[in-house]
């Protein structure tokens, strides 16, 4: 994926659009941000439209409001941003990482066993995800 790395504040905005499934209107995500974050109609819009310049989403005038469609699945997304924190953080390391995650406390028996599964799954080309 050539996409840039969303801040924060576009990658919220863009939750609420994946988790739509497809189109949505400014109205339908403040309704999304309700009880989560104050902000301004205008402050949703600028970020829409940031997400429109970055090419994340398409906006479609229908009638008097604006349609936002995802460009960028939320998969595609979340695997290459996690990929490229991985490398970023623990240099690709995936036992960095789980070391850092579960902060040096001794893993339980259920952690070693879904970490087996995982790795035996993935040994055999499988797609656990």
């Amino acid at each position: 994926m050539d996409k840039i790395r969303l801040p924060d504040t576009e990658l919220i905005i863009m939750k609420i659009i994946w988790r739509h499934g497809g189109k949505v209107t400014s109205a339908e995500i403040m309704d999304g941000l309700r009880g989560k974050k104050g902000w301004a109609v205008t402050t949703v819009l600028n970020l829409l439209a940031r997400l429109a310049d970055r090419g994340f989403v398409k906006t479609q005038r229908q009638g008097k409001v604006n349609i936002y469609t995802p460009l960028v699945n939320e998969e595609t997304y979340l695997e290459a941003e996690s990929k490229s924190f991985l490398e970023r953080l623990h240099g690709n390391s995936l036992k960095s990482f789980i070391a850092s995650l579960h902060g040096g406390r001794p893993l339980s028996k259920t952690d070693i066993e879904e970490l087996r599964e995982f790795l035996e799954h993935e040994s055999e080309g499988g797609d656990i995800l």
